[in-house]
């Protein structure tokens, strides 16, 4: 079985969201393997090299237990245009290392710079991150979501964004998306919703 992968954000020295991480790492485990020891994800990286000045992407890939860990700089994508792609198909409920499942799906987006898949007419995820919309008043967040990003539920649970279904019909609605995942905060990285462009 393909192995599994846990992004971790570092921000200056300071490992961020952990307890989402672990938490969402031992569900898959439970789910996918069944036996095995917890997966001690803080133990782990008490016994690596933390660098204390920049953000970086921390990599845990694990299946049993962990197998690796990857410390890396990180550079942030420039994202200003989405193309909605449809993908009826597509299951990505575990974060695993593989991502060939979006690699079509890339291929279709044209001169847009990423894609934001849909699934059977309504919103999910962009291929790297979950997406809120801004209607002008709230942030919402689709609720056919592909993955339970950790980011997502953060502002969920501090009640930032509220979980609605929304269909690709329902873009209109919207002024902007913003991209969410564990290394992109709310507003961060924000697509016009103009910027959004339907098949």
């Amino acid at each position: 079985m393909c192995r599994l992968v846990e992004t971790i954000k570092i921000d200056n020295g300071s490992i961020r969201d952990l307890a989402y991480h672990a938490a969402r790492a031992e569900k898959s485990r439970r789910e996918l393997f069944s036996t095995g020891q917890p997966l001690d994800i803080e133990g782990a990286l008490s016994r690596q090299i933390i660098p204390p000045q920049g953000i970086y992407k921390c990599r845990v890939l694990y299946r049993e237990k962990i197998e690796e860990i990857q410390i890396l700089p990180y550079a942030r994508r420039n994202i200003q245009s989405l193309r909605v792609v449809e993908a009826e198909n597509i299951d990505y409920v575990h974060k695993y290392e593989d991502k060939s499942a979006f690699e079509s799906l890339l291929a279709k987006k044209g001169s847009c710079d990423d894609i934001l898949i849909a699934k059977h007419g309504y919103l999910t995820d962009t291929s790297f991150s979950n997406i809120a919309l801004f209607d002008g008043t709230h942030w919402v967040t689709p609720s056919t979501y592909l993955l339970r990003g950790t980011q997502r539920e953060k502002l969920l649970c501090q009640g930032i964004i509220h979980e609605v279904t929304i269909r690709v019909d329902d873009l209109s609605r919207f002024q902007k998306a913003s991209l969410i995942n564990t290394m992109l905060e709310l507003g961060e990285t924000v697509v016009a919703v103009e910027n959004i462009i339907r098949q």
